[in-house]
């Protein structure tokens, strides 16, 4: 197999990290950008460890960005995000990560896809194309170039940086069934899933920057003051989590059925 060399750029955004991409680095074709990206991170991997590629074997590095020049009036860049998979050969299209959000705009300055001030801020209008939502990040520059270090503390990073400052335009906004949804998909401000194996829940289904199921912690048998080693820890709890929000993406139209 020929070996192809494709730019990319490593960068942490909160506490995430992904693998960035300019658009037209990578092929045209769905299928075979999906491929790429997929074998770029070392999905699928029935290991669960990805030690092929720059996945890290968690949800919070397994991810990819896509961006390109928008061609919106109101906006500098589009941002494509994918979730990917571990041990699947699957990118979940279908939502944004906040975190990585934040480094959307050092991408777009370093790589000169806006115009950006030698001194002070640039500010980085951002199209967030899986949900169609605008953010507007404001990224410090110094000579020219992103600032990365400073005295910014951050839960769940050791090392401070630099603060980058993100504005989600109207996450909440929009009419039902337009460009980037009502805050609350259903219609309904609570609904009843019907989830296997645990019986029907109510839950809150909300589009306000990002697909979310709001559920008692109580409906899945939980006190709500569990940690996250407790929860992560739990196959039985991850997989009745993984079956409450597979029928909450089908009840606000993002799937098909649960098995997508």
């Amino acid at each position: 197999m020929t070996q192809r060399r494709i730019p990319a750029v490593y960068l942490r955004g909160g506490t995430s990290k992904g693998v960035f991409f300019h658009g037209r680095d990578l092929p045209a074709d769905p299928a075979e950008r999906e491929r790429v990206l997929l074998r770029v991170t070392g999905s699928p991997d029935p290991y669960g460890k990805q030690i092929d590629g720059m996945g890290a074997a968690t949800s919070s590095t397994s991810k990819v960005v896509v961006i390109t020049p928008s061609a919106r009036p109101d906006c500098d860049v589009d941002y494509l995000f994918g979730q990917v998979a571990i041990d699947r050969a699957a990118i979940d299209w279908s939502g944004n990560c906040g975190n990585l959000t934040s480094a959307v705009g050092p991408f777009a300055v370093s790589e000169g896809l806006v115009a950006a001030p030698r001194e002070g801020t640039a500010v980085v209008r951002i199209w967030q194309a899986n949900i169609g939502k605008r953010i507007v990040a404001h990224v410090p520059v110094k000579g020219g170039e992103v600032v990365e270090e400073g005295d910014f503390a951050l839960d769940g990073v050791t090392f401070p940086s630099a603060e980058i400052r993100l504005e989600f335009l109207d996450p909440g906004g929009g009419d039902e069934g337009g460009e980037g949804g009502a805050p609350f998909p259903t219609g309904r401000v609570v609904d009843t899933l019907e989830v296997p194996g645990v019986g029907p829940i109510e839950a809150t289904l909300v589009t306000a920057g990002n697909p979310t199921v709001f559920v008692e912690a109580k409906a899945l048998g939980l006190a709500g003051t569990e940690l996250q080693g407790d929860v992560n820890g739990d196959k039985a709890l991850l997989a009745r989590l993984e079956s409450v929000r597979a029928q909450g993406a089908v009840a606000m139209g993002l799937a098909a059925s649960a098995a997508h």
